[in-house]
């Protein structure tokens, strides 16, 4: 034992010695790492980067430190960082390939974040779903809709696919669709919607409100009413206007139809 021990001493001296360093600092690395990814949030909060920048930048902040913390500790057991590396590209190389989908999404949030096609607090439409952007991270992007549901979304296909953004001009428009009855006085149809519409303040004068006979349907004279407002008054002004409408036209003589159908019979 005491041949073995002064023969294996020295490396077990030297290894060991290697082995604590290493973990030492892997454990103060990474302390150290939390501690600059919190602060470096802390930072950009205060600033004037864009809020959606910010997720994204931490994780790359914490991801890329924390490789540099494992190099060192890696380097510190005396293993050849330059093979490590080769062995790490090749490795990546391989994962790349196994994993395109999601470098897909991490390409798309980069895009996402530098062309800005949305960002957080917007209300967008997208692959279906449609609500609040709350956060863009390197992979996904999560929307809360109305009915408060998280809809997590790849980056990859809200970079390359097609969005609504309904935030991101000032003002919409309002389109309605009223119909009389056939019989109904028309240019009284026109006159009380459009007294309706001019005396809501939120819509809009330039450009001014529009009523047009737009159809002859079926069942009914249908009528196109359009208005322009700000952007957050768009549902209010939707919803109230129809309910507006349904209890003004009874009061002015006017009928809201219904599909029907006459049939005439021979004998």
């Amino acid at each position: 034992m005491e041949n073995l021990w002064n023969e294996y001493s020295p490396l077990i001296i030297e290894y060991g010695t290697g082995l604590i360093y290493a973990i030492l600092v892997l454990v103060i690395g990474l302390y150290i790492v939390s501690l600059i990814t919190k602060s470096a949030k802390k930072l950009m909060m205060k600033g004037a980067l864009d809020i959606s920048l910010v997720p994204f930048l931490t994780s790359l902040i914490n991801i890329g430190l924390k490789i540099l913390v494992v190099i060192s500790a890696l380097s510190m057991l005396g293993i050849e960082m330059t093979s490590f590396i080769a062995l790490l590209g090749a490795a990546g190389l391989a994962v790349g390939m196994a994993l395109s989908g999601t470098l897909q999404n991490f390409a798309g949030g980069v895009i996402i974040l530098i062309l800005k096609p949305f960002k957080v607090g917007d209300v967008i439409e997208a692959q279906g779903y449609i609500g609040s952007v709350k956060e863009i991270l390197i992979f996904n992007t999560i929307l809360t809709t109305f009915d408060n549901k998280s809809i997590i979304l790849p980056n990859g296909s809200l970079a390359t696919g097609s969005m609504v953004n309904y935030t991101s001009q000032e003002t919409r428009r309002v389109d309605w669709k009223f119909g009389i009855a056939y019989g109904d006085d028309s240019d009284h149809a026109k006159k009380v919607m459009m007294d309706l519409i001019t005396a809501d303040e939120r819509v809009l004068q330039d450009p001014p409100p529009f009523v047009a006979l737009s159809e002859l349907g079926d069942s009914s004279v249908n009528f196109v009413v359009r208005a322009w407002v700000n952007a957050g008054d768009y549902w209010p002004v939707f919803f109230e206007m129809n309910e507006k409408v349904y209890k003004t036209f009874s009061k002015e003589g006017l009928h809201i139809p219904f599909p029907q159908m006459d049939i005439h019979l021979d004998k």
